[in-house]
């Protein structure tokens, strides 16, 4: 829940800027945390966990071109009314992942990072 913690946000670094972002699934693929790389989920695991994320805004961002740039979603549904951006309601931000493979392979996928599983 908003503003509690647990016993494992007490071992985690506070950050000087940006936040640290837990509760996140994907969709199509998963992160592997060895090779610090989004990869193939695995054979009938449809969503796994983010693991926790550093998101920090940067001025001038220059993003490394083997990262996926994937969307992220409020629900799983990953459909809401088209907003004057042009963007789904459901969409909320790209977040650039590292990848070893090329952008298309996971837009193939459809793999997608998600706020929650259900409405």
């Amino acid at each position: 829940m908003k503003g509690q913690s647990n016993e494992l946000d007490k071992e985690l670094p506070t950050p000087q800027d940006g936040v640290l972002v837990h509760g996140m699934f994907m969709d199509g693929s998963r992160w592997d945390e060895k090779e610090m790389v989004v990869t193939d989920s695995i054979k009938g695991i449809k969503n796994s966990a983010l693991c926790v994320f550093h998101m920090e805004p940067k001025m001038d961002f220059v993003p490394d071109e083997a990262d996926y740039v994937a969307p992220l979603y409020k629900t799983s549904a990953r459909a809401g009314v088209l907003s004057t951006t042009g963007h789904s309601t459901n969409f909320v931000v790209f977040v650039h992942l590292p990848s070893k493979q090329p952008q298309d392979y996971w837009i193939s996928k459809g793999a997608a990072l998600l706020c929650q599983l259900n409405d």
